[in-house]
């Protein structure tokens, strides 16, 4: 079984509003740091280098 690690942004400081990200072999998962427990969202590997490149247009 992996086990998933969630991590923030360095850019979030000590706010717990954020999103944070987990990475698996199948998925990039999202979720709101404050709804720890709540909805996730889950991007292929693929989907989320594209997801990243248009954030650094």
């Amino acid at each position: 079984m992996h086990t998933i690690r969630w991590r923030k942004s360095s850019h979030s400081g000590d706010s717990s509003n954020c999103v944070e990200i987990a990475t698996t072999p199948a998925a990039v998962l999202i979720r709101d740091s404050k709804t720890t427990p709540g909805p996730r969202l889950g991007l292929s590997p693929a989907a989320w280098a594209v997801f990243l490149a248009h954030l650094t247009k």
